[in-house]
């Protein structure tokens, strides 16, 4: 089967730089590498083809060779040798064998960004409607004052690590069906830091970290509710080697409260009225956020009736305004009467034209099944 031509293979024109050239090979190697297709058999040949189009087109003398001669440059046997190994394809094929066979990297690991870290907090149902500040304590890892972070006693320094020479990764080769090949892995003495600390100082022993409680001042906006998050950037773990820290994440709790209940932004309170009260009709107290206020209960109120006072509920967490608290009317019907009432409740029945005909409910039960469902 005749060859294809390398600049098809790879997807790239006659006049591809060598970056073009690349990132078509890099593309099509994670395409078309086996271990990442194991269901697709010719995936090994057609990643041994693109790879011997890149070692011939990334090589000037190669591709000038192949410009003029095509593949009879090299009597149609191509031009790298590839079956012998990789040896010389530079640092494109080294980054692709770094993705697929767990390379650790190219040199010793650089800073790293704290961890973040939770709270969680309960607030009191007034504290969630209007918002607080307060100081929290907050156990973290802090960089270690005695030695600032290096790990080593004060007066010494870390050394060099002699068995990855610094560079945090170990070599090594092995033998795959392309070749042998040569790849990293993180080096065991050092676990990649590069260095070596003979001495550890005293303070933190070797770990450049402390641990310490900090007071740390957050501000609770109004309108939270349970389970909203809020993030304090940078007040996470102490990074390590140089890495920012980490942020702090408050978890809200609401505890409930002994009569007020929430919906949305809105607050529901219900409150409890006699039944004279609801015939005849009032004006009563109740409890909101702001303190105190009058509600005017209509005469003939029905028990479930709600009232609205607008602007007394929770403040919008966004900003949008503030909810209303709805008052919800229930209608208490009286269990033991004396016989005064009785008769004076009969005497309503009666001016009323409640005397109930044979079969039919009398006035006491219809009250009752009025206003107690």
């Amino acid at each position: 089967m005749a060859k294809r031509d390398y600049y098809e293979v790879l997807g790239v024109s006659k006049q591809a730089s060598a970056d073009e050239l690349k990132k078509a090979f890099r593309k099509m190697a994670r395409q078309y590498h086996p271990d990442a297709n194991p269901d697709k058999k010719d995936a090994e040949e057609k990643f041994k083809e693109i790879a011997e189009a890149y070692e011939v087109l990334n090589d000037p003398e190669k591709r000038a060779n192949y410009d003029r001669f095509g593949h009879a440059a090299n009597n149609g046997q191509g031009f790298g040798g590839f079956e012998g190994g990789f040896g010389g394809f530079g640092d494109g094929l080294g980054d692709i064998f770094d993705m697929f066979f767990g390379g650790g990297g190219r040199g010793r690991r650089g800073p790293e960004k704290g961890s973040d870290l939770r709270l969680d907090m309960e607030i009191s149902f007034e504290e969630a409607a209007f918002g607080l500040e307060k100081d929290i304590k907050v156990p973290r890892n802090e960089e270690c004052g005695t030695c600032g972070g290096a790990g080593a006693a004060p007066g010494t320094k870390a050394q060099a690590c002699p068995a990855c020479n610094g560079s945090g990764q170990i070599q090594y080769a092995q033998n795959t069906p392309f070749g042998r090949v040569v790849q990293s892995r993180t080096c065991d003495r050092c676990r990649g830091a590069g260095k070596i600390i003979e001495k550890p100082c005293p303070t933190c022993h070797g770990a450049g970290q402390v641990r310490k409680t900090r007071s740390i001042h957050v501000k609770i906006p109004a309108g939270v509710d349970s389970g909203t998050r809020l993030r304090v950037s940078g007040e996470g773990e102490s990074g390590l080697r140089g890495g920012p820290r980490g942020d702090l994440y408050v978890y809200i709790y609401v505890k409930a409260h002994k009569f007020f209940r929430r919906e949305g932004n809105n607050v529901i309170v219900e409150i409890s009225v006699s039944f004279s009260q609801a015939a005849l009709g009032d004006e009563i107290e109740v409890d909101t956020l702001d303190g105190k206020a009058r509600v005017k209960v209509p005469e003939g109120t029905q028990s479930g009736s709600v009232f609205r006072l607008r602007g007394r509920g929770i403040l919008d967490l966004h900003g949008h305004g503030r909810g209303d608290q709805h008052v919800r009317v229930k209608v208490v019907t009286p269990t033991r009467l004396t016989e005064k009432q009785k008769e004076l409740l009969q005497e309503f029945a009666k001016l009323g034209n409640e005397n109930p005909a044979p079969g039919e409910k009398g006035f006491f039960e219809k009250v009752k099944g009025a206003f107690m469902g």
